[in-house]
């Protein structure tokens, strides 16, 4: 699997695995640490695919996601909670880093 497809993959189970450790352990900066390793992994190879701007736009999302998780698991449980968030930090990753960057800016990428 290349990069371009397995950075949304690697999010949402970021977001999955870094609650579910939370959970298992009781350590919640247990939890956090997968959070940032994952979190790590995808800025380093969104970096190196789509460039700084795209690179911090979803590292801001994935942050914004993980707040807004925690208000979302009072109204509707941790696990479903959790389950939007890596959702929609996938559709992000996909959206910014499954292109290539040129389709980005509306233009056609020439094969080579």
């Amino acid at each position: 699997m290349n990069r371009r497809a397995a950075v949304p993959l690697v999010a949402a189970a970021t977001f999955l695995a870094g609650f579910g450790v939370a959970e298992l352990t009781g350590v919640r900066a247990i939890g956090g640490l997968v959070l940032l390793a994952g979190g790590a992994w995808c800025g380093r190879a969104a970096l190196s695919i789509v460039g700084p701007r795209a690179t911090i736009a979803l590292l801001a999302i994935a942050v914004a996601l993980f707040v807004v998780s925690h208000p979302l698991g009072e109204a509707i449980g941790a696990w479903p909670a959790v389950a939007v968030s890596a959702a929609l930090v996938a559709g992000a990753a996909a959206a910014l880093v499954g292109r290539p960057r040129s389709a980005l800016r509306g233009h056609s990428e020439t094969p080579t």
